[in-house]
């Protein structure tokens, strides 16, 4: 099964929308503050000998700073409209890019077909989905993990959405990057900070290393201070 009609929607609404380049949305912060600050998190754990998919890519910000580092780089995302940011973003052409609905298990079986056994880079992709589709994600992830790939998942904690609350009930509104997501209907789901590893557990994909970190954003709060959100992130594998 796929996304909801809904879901796809709004992203692919909220993506039409974006302004081109890195930066130009709430989560896209340059990779020195977010890919390059995980990768000492999973590389000692994951094969470079394996390809690497960038689930969630989005403009491909993240996918074009990992791409020289495993033998190859694949960012796949829901919307078609990010998918063509992250294409036109990457001159050089260091990445591949292509849509992929990630609870859709025969799209994510034939992606293994074509990869083999991969490791994949999920950051803040679970808790914007419902909890069906999650379980139907992580089962399809543990397909495209198979026995060498590993994951590294990293997801806003629960407090984040307080945080997000007061910043959207300010006496000024939303900041604008934020407000831009809202306006398509796209808002943070609820998901409890144990969620994620017991999805990866009960896919067979125990948890080998796990930790807590800020998420860093473009945005600024009205006294100057950049936005941080507190993020849980986890590397797991069958392995």
């Amino acid at each position: 099964m796929s996304a909801s009609s809904h879901d796809l929607q709004a992203w692919e609404s909220f993506w039409r929308a974006a302004p081109a380049g890195a930066g130009a949305v709430f989560w896209d912060a340059d990779p020195s503050l977010t890919a390059q600050l995980h990768l000492p998190l999973f590389d000692g754990h994951f094969d470079a000998g394996l390809p690497l998919v960038d689930l969630g890519c989005g403009n491909g910000t993240q996918t074009r700073f990992l791409a020289g580092r495993y033998r190859r780089a694949l960012g796949v995302d829901l919307s078609a409209a990010a998918v063509e940011h992250a294409r036109t973003d990457d001159a050089d052409g260091v990445a591949e890019y292509r849509r992929l609905d990630a609870a859709d298990g025969a799209a994510v079986r034939a992606l293994h077909a074509e990869l083999g056994d991969a490791n994949v880079y999920l950051r803040g992709v679970l808790h914007q989905c419902t909890p069906e589709d999650r379980h139907r994600i992580v089962a399809n992830l543990a397909v495209l993990l198979g026995a060498r790939g590993r994951i590294f998942a990293v997801e806003p904690a629960a407090a984040s959405k307080g945080i997000l609350r007061a910043l959207a009930r300010g006496p000024a509104g939303p900041p604008g990057k934020l407000r831009a997501i809202l306006a398509h209907g796209i808002a943070p789901g609820e998901m409890a900070d144990s969620e994620v590893p017991e999805l990866l557990r009960s896919q067979g994909l125990p948890v080998a290393a796990s930790g807590r970190l800020p998420l860093t954003t473009t945005e600024y709060r009205a006294d100057g201070t950049r936005i941080e959100l507190p993020t849980n992130w986890v590397v797991a594998g069958a392995g």
